[in-house]
């Protein structure tokens, strides 16, 4: 990685692995700083829809507006909590968190992935976004192996209306890969952890494993 990026994102659905690699990355080098998640930089409006049945609003009571507006808020702060000269690594970033509104949209107002990305991409608007490298993690390139691999990895039944939102998620996420959206895209399917993270850090320039930096 010849010149760091401000920010580096892992996306990818539940249970593909971003928060391992993400640990791991930051193990790898001093000048990352983990940022996390969206909801641990804006604590206050997730806490408050958090405190009722979260399912309830996320995917019945909230409107996509409401819904695009707290995520792309919370990425603001995180993004404005990154320290001069440090790259940031964060657990979904803008494209990621654009999908997930598209694909709740979808499964919530019955709205195509083309008119759900019309919608989302019409809320978050021409408001700048940082530079920010995005690898996808992919489980399967196929939609509905992907899911079935990555449900088998809760360890208990996805119910309600979860298992439809996770598998529109996977499909949205496989039409952005079909667009060139992210950075670069590891398939993860019938690899070891170890054998992803080798490609990751492949694709990050991150030669040396050492905290120092990279080559």
């Amino acid at each position: 990685m010849t010149q760091a990026p401000d920010f580096v994102s892992l996306n990818g659905p539940d249970n593909v692995g971003k928060t391992t690699h993400l640990v791991r990355l930051a193990e790898r080098w001093g000048h990352f700083q983990p940022l996390g998640a969206v909801h641990e930089h804006d604590r206050e409006p997730w806490a408050r829809v958090a405190a009722g049945d979260y399912a309830r609003w996320w995917f019945e009571t909230s409107t996509t507006v409401e819904l695009t507006e707290i995520l792309l808020a919370g990425h603001a702060k995180r993004a404005a909590a990154r320290e001069s000269g440090r790259t940031g690594l964060l657990d979904r970033g803008l494209p990621m968190l654009l999908a997930v509104a598209a694909a709740t949209c979808m499964v919530k107002d019955g709205l195509t992935v083309g008119e759900a990305f019309k919608t989302v991409t019409g809320i978050a608007g021409s408001r700048a976004a940082a530079p920010e490298t995005s690898i996808l993690l992919l489980p399967s390139s196929d939609a509905e192996r992907s899911y079935a691999i990555t449900s088998a990895r809760e360890g208990r039944p996805w119910t309600g209306i979860y298992p439809k939102y996770q598998k529109t998620l996977h499909a949205v996420l496989l039409r952005q890969v079909d667009h060139g959206v992210f950075t670069a895209v590891v398939d993860c399917e019938g690899r070891s952890l170890n054998d992803v993270h080798a490609d990751l850090i492949a694709r990050l320039g991150l030669n040396q494993p050492t905290n120092g930096r990279p080559r």
